[in-house]
């Protein structure tokens, strides 16, 4: 018997008391608890729709995207053709005209027979004379010009009467009838290895001299006429 006099409650009838008084945990849903394979089925389905539904509208962000680019660079190559047509002018080849005749004159007091255009045809400049005075043999004289049409017409002349000179200067030629240029008979040479280029020939009294260039036999005859 307890000190206060009652009897003391049993130790089994307690627990059992306590335990039915705890509400009633439901372990229906545990991590442990089968699941329906329905509910697992809806769920892989609905999740691969979001999925899918994500990546068709990156799919449709980016497409959009190269099509406004290949539009914009498409639409900038139209400017860009349409201003070039617009405002392109073809370039012409800008001549560099020398000054000649004082390098005549001297070539002259050191060879007489030397012969160059006095004046030259309206229109047409030189750009280029050399000569090589007699220590250096032999002796050659070099005049380049260029045309009213940028057609290029040369003069050279040499106190060598040998086929090697006219071989040097014109490569290989063929025969090409003559010129008559006040009253002096001209060989016309086609050089062979010179797309589109003619020469007049000239040989006598110990030199030879050369008019060859690309403007045609007429232009030739015109240069040629010139010279003094």
């Amino acid at each position: 018997m307890s000190p206060t006099g009652h009897e003391p409650a049993h130790p089994g009838a307690s627990a059992q008391e306590n335990a039915s008084q705890q509400p009633a945990v439901d372990t229906a849903g545990g991590p442990d608890a089968p699941v329906d394979p329905v509910t697992r089925e809806r769920a892989r389905a609905r999740a691969e729709a979001i999925a899918y539904r994500e990546q068709d509208r990156a799919n449709r962000a980016k497409a959009r995207t190269l099509t406004n680019m290949f539009w914009a660079l498409l639409a900038t190559f139209v400017v860009v053709a349409f201003l070039m047509i617009v405002t392109w002018r073809p370039k012409e080849e800008k001549v560099r005209a020398i000054e000649y005749t004082a390098q005549l004159a001297d070539a002259r007091k050191a060879a007489s027979w030397i012969r160059g255009p006095e004046p030259l045809p309206e229109g047409w400049a030189a750009t280029s004379v050399e000569f090589r005075a007699p220590e250096q043999r032999p002796i050659t004289w070099h005049l380049g010009t260029v045309t009213s049409e940028k057609k290029y017409v040369g003069l050279e002349q040499s106190n060598q009467t040998n086929r090697a000179y006219q071989n040097d200067e014109l490569g290989k030629t063929e025969d090409d009838g003559t010129s008559t240029v006040r009253g002096v008979v001209w060989q016309r040479k086609t050089l062979l290895e010179r797309k589109n280029e003619n020469a007049l020939v000239l040989v006598g009294s110990g030199v030879t001299t050369i008019v060859v260039g690309n403007a045609g036999y007429p232009a030739l005859e015109t240069f040629a006429a010139t010279l003094r």
